[in-house]
């Protein structure tokens, strides 16, 4: 039997954790053992045999706690085949895919610690609701007022399940 894939994340406000889930559920679809579970309770890569990341971006950056994941997993992710994910609100905005390569460029540190195999950037979900701080969830609704995106869930489930479908061979 094969060593199980590892599908980690790091997020805020649980937009990171549904596409986890998501790409979880797809490859265990396929017959594969799969374990999706989030960065603080990752303590070993030694049992997996393939490693998805995926993290919220906060301010164009990757969440402090994903990158000191990849960091002290370094050796480990630069051994087994690893694909990585992040998910942010630029893709949700009106012309989101003018956004699309600079969103890339945020992955660059990702890159620069664990070469990933495959890649994806996904749009988020905003719920002012969950939004922990007062000052971010003034910000963000006065961007809604603008109309700079909308609030609700704007994940491209059709996308995220594309993608977890090209990993399985990306990932051997």
């Amino acid at each position: 039997m094969s060593a199980p894939f590892l599908i980690t994340y790091a997020s805020r406000m649980d937009s990171t954790v549904g596409v986890a889930e998501a790409i979880g559920r797809v490859l265990a679809e396929t017959g594969l053992r799969t374990d999706v579970l989030p960065m603080s309770a990752v303590k070993d890569l030694s049992f997996y045999g393939s490693v998805v990341a995926g993290s919220a971006i906060q301010g164009g950056a990757w969440l402090p706690e994903a990158m000191q994941f990849l960091r002290a997993n370094q050796a480990s992710l630069r051994r087994k085949p690893f694909a990585a994910f992040q998910v942010c609100m630029t893709l949700a905005m009106r012309d989101a895919e003018n956004y699309r390569q600079h969103v890339s460029t945020w992955m660059e540190p990702v890159r620069q610690i664990a070469r990933p195999v495959s890649e994806a950037s996904f749009a988020g979900a905003l719920e002012l609701a969950k939004v922990p701080s007062l000052g971010d969830r003034l910000k963000f609704r006065i961007s809604v007022m603008l109309g700079v995106w909308k609030e609700g869930d704007h994940r491209d489930w059709a996308a995220i399940d594309k993608w977890a479908r090209t990993l399985e061979k990306a990932l051997r």
